[in-house]
């Protein structure tokens, strides 16, 4: 194999994570289960200053990932690409302080929404970067959508009704 066909498939394998973009019935909501199972020992534990850092490398590794994808198969966005799940559902996490089961769930039901229907800007945004920026775009405004909502939630509903948790 060439080394140019290696480094491909490396970065094909870390859009698709693996064998996870490659599951046979909706990949995304594979990929952003993957990162809520993830998430609790290699995010939210975290410094907010780590996990800008960790939610920056995988913007730009994630977008360089994805342009691999995109040529390899074929396509703009393919579904198989995954990686961009983990920035927005991390993303969703940014404020989380500890792993508690009921936001983990919350967050992955709401970025999930925000990622499914796009609000506006998020669909135009997959036209404003070349590549595998714009694949990776759209999800992070898809987690910043699925962050304000979790946080509302949070202050006006969790925090006064389940106190406990």
């Amino acid at each position: 194999m060439k080394p140019v066909e290696n480094h491909s498939i490396f970065w094909t394998n870390v859009a698709t994570l693996g064998p996870i973009g490659y599951l046979p019935a909706a990949p995304g909501t594979w990929g952003s289960f993957a990162a809520v199972v993830a998430a609790p020992w290699l995010f939210i534990p975290f410094s907010f200053f780590s996990k800008m850092l960790i939610l920056t490398g995988i913007f730009f590794l994630g977008a360089w990932a994805c342009t691999a994808a995109e040529k390899k198969f074929g396509r703009k966005d393919p579904g198989q690409a995954v990686v961009d799940e983990v920035l927005g559902q991390w993303v969703t996490f940014l404020f989380l302080a500890a792993a508690k089961l009921p936001y983990l769930v919350l967050g992955f039901f709401l970025f999930r929404l925000f990622d499914i229907l796009k609000p506006w800007p998020i669909r135009s945004s997959e036209r404003w970067l070349p590549g595998g920026y714009s694949v990776m775009l759209d999800d992070l405004l898809a987690g910043i959508y699925a962050l304000a909502a979790l946080m509302l939630l949070d202050k006006l509903i969790l925090q006064v009704y389940f106190q406990g948790l």
